[in-house]
């Protein structure tokens, strides 16, 4: 296959950078700290443009592909992993908008939301259900010109931050793909509410809360795509995209602390002598560096596949975020080795990433449902 950095923009991985360093670093330890929600990182990306970067030209958007994409999402986690993930939950919400929804919520909503001043979140998991979307309970019932909702989801990324949510609710009684659709539910809408937001290890600053639907009036018009076609939204829009934006997430962050780790290794001295001189220490930071770098390329290799190929996004995202998760928290957890007691400190920046790290095993499904989609998928099961 080609070099698959040929697949990257760089000019737009270059503009990121410039933003990730100068607008959303600084304050990003102060905001994991006190949980504040990244509002003015998540403008800054509106004014540069990197909010609609995977949206057709012709909505204003760049038509990114998904190795750049990733790229994007990962020059951010480098700087702050949750104004990453918020990034990347907006952006799905924005394609599903873009590619299903109806026209007159296009005109409404694209606008502002590439530009920051309003943003998209998506609601998949449940109580009850997990990251199995098949065994969600929330129902919509057709009455007149509206669907009538209820139920909850929780773990929502953006959850009442967020303007607009992307909701997969139940059509049909029957527990099947068939029976679900996707829902664009605006904030403030009768009989929507919010619970308190969940006090996180890592990821602090994303805002996770659970969503409850109380009869809940959404009018028809807010269905993306066809009734009963929830599965195939959630698809091509989550799983084509958002897997491969939290894969971006977890390369920033292993790529971080790689360099964090060698920073302090020529910095710090014991008896004179750089810690970097020995041996220990240069066999963590070999791994490191292999490790990060592996998962950076096989990212970009699944991307570019998926963006040639895209009846392959599936599998190809699947395994793009399992790999480059774990490499994360293992290399996250070797940089705090080396930065000894040090790096378990708060005052550390290597403590905030394998908190952050370790949380992204968990968000857009855990690595053992990943396992099991990457075989069925192998299998065509």
């Amino acid at each position: 296959m080609e070099n698959a950095s040929t697949f990257i923009n760089h000019e737009t991985k270059t503009l990121a950078r410039r933003v990730a360093t100068e607008r959303i670093a600084p304050a990003a330890g102060e905001r994991d700290r006190n949980a504040d929600f990244p509002w003015e990182a998540i403008r800054a990306l509106g004014e540069c443009g990197l909010l609609g970067m995977i949206v057709a030209e012709k909505h204003n958007g760049t038509a990114a592909n998904r190795a750049t994409f990733a790229a994007v999402a990962s020059e951010l986690a480098g700087a702050c992993a949750s104004t990453s993930l918020v990034y990347v939950s907006h952006a799905i919400v924005l394609k599903a908008i873009e590619t299903a929804g109806k026209e007159a919520f296009k005109n409404k909503w694209l606008t502002p939301m590439l530009d920051g001043q309003a943003l998209g979140a998506f609601a998949v998991h449940e109580p009850d259900s997990g990251s199995n979307a098949g065994a969600i309970a929330t129902t919509a019932y057709k009455e007149g010109r509206h669907y009538r909702v209820n139920g909850s989801k929780f773990f929502v990324t953006s959850s009442g931050e967020a303007s607009v949510y992307l909701v997969l609710v139940r059509t049909e009684m029957e527990r099947s793909s068939g029976g679900m659709s996707a829902l664009l539910i605006e904030k403030g809408t009768q009989g929507l509410s919010f619970g308190r937001a969940e006090d996180k290890m890592g990821l602090r600053s994303t805002s996770s809360r659970e969503m409850f639907f109380n009869d809940c009036l959404v009018p028809i018009d807010n269905l993306l795509g066809m009734e009963g076609g929830g599965s195939q939204v959630i698809g091509q829009n989550v799983v084509g995209w958002g897997l491969f934006g939290a894969a971006g997430i977890a390369v920033g962050i292993a790529r971080r602390a790689v360099d964090l780790a060698i920073k302090h290794a020529k910095k710090r001295t014991i008896a004179g002598q750089p810690i970097g001189s020995h041996q220990a220490v240069q066999s963590m930071i070999a791994d490191m560096l292999i490790g990060s770098e592996t998962a950076e390329a096989f990212l970009m290799s699944c991307a570019a596949a998926a963006d040639n190929f895209p009846d392959t996004a599936g599998i190809n995202g699947f395994k793009a975020k399992l790999y480059a998760s774990e490499v994360a928290v293992k290399t996250a957890n070797e940089a705090i080795q080396v930065l000894g007691g040090h790096g378990y400190c708060r005052d550390y920046t290597v403590e905030r990433l394998f908190r952050d790290a370790r949380g992204l095993l968990l968000h857009f499904k855990t690595s053992q449902w990943l396992r099991q989609d990457i075989a069925k998928a192998a299998m065509k099961l």
